[in-house]
């Protein structure tokens, strides 16, 4: 296991989300006025380096965040540079698995042309606590907790397209590189919204508890 800490989320190169990858995450946000379809293909999109924290560390709210809400995630960690992955041997890139927390202030995401202050606000993307070797990405159990009591527990089992196929889809066009995150997204829905004093965590049996309070800037 090793520790995720600000010396290894400095030395990420490349952050790659999955985004839309569950279908009761579709429904739930169709159910709340969205037009999400289920993808037919495995597109990747990208976040900033910037907004990472580790474990430990706050998630400052900026003053006019007003609908900010969770998503916990899988991630993967890529240990060697890698191009042209055959799906059946993709997963040998990868370094480990660790935990993210995909936080999303959602009228941003209605008004902004992009995503840009939605998802990548400072601190907005907490990621650790550690990275866990030899488990299998499509069989974990991801859990989200606010201030100890659980609001979303899912499978990985329910990816709409497994951790292999997308990184073999994205090596035919990009080469990924060590320390290069990819986020898998999350299933169901994604609250209550989150609260300044609010702690937030997310679990998982073999990487452990990623826990973070909320605070208004």
């Amino acid at each position: 296991m090793i520790a995720v800490d600000q010396k290894v989320l400095d030395a990420v190169r490349n952050f790659y989300a999955a985004g839309i990858n569950y279908r009761a995450h579709i429904e739930w946000a169709n159910s709340r006025g969205g037009s999400h379809k289920v993808p037919s293909q495995a597109d990747i999109g990208y976040r900033s380096p910037n907004a990472l924290i580790a474990s430990g560390a706050d998630i400052v709210l900026p003053p006019d965040a007003a609908a900010v809400e969770y998503e916990g995630e899988l991630v993967a960690v890529i240990g060697r540079k890698a191009r042209n992955l055959d799906e059946r041997h993709a997963l040998d890139c990868v370094a480990g698995y660790t935990l993210g927390n995909d936080i999303s202030e959602r009228s941003w995401q209605k008004s902004d042309r992009t995503l840009w202050r939605a998802k990548n606000s400072d601190t907005f993307k907490p990621m650790g606590p550690s990275i866990a070797e030899g488990i299998d990405p499509m069989k974990q159990t991801i859990e989200v907790r606010i201030n100890g009591r659980t609001v979303s527990r899912y499978s990985t089992a329910g990816m709409i397209f497994g951790v292999a196929h997308y990184l073999s889809r994205m090596s035919r066009y990009v080469t990924l590189h060590p320390g290069d995150v990819v986020w898998f997204g999350c299933d169901g829905p994604t609250v209550p919204a989150l609260e300044p004093g609010d702690v937030v965590e997310v679990l998982n049996d073999a990487i452990g508890v990623l826990s973070n309070r909320v605070r208004r800037a």
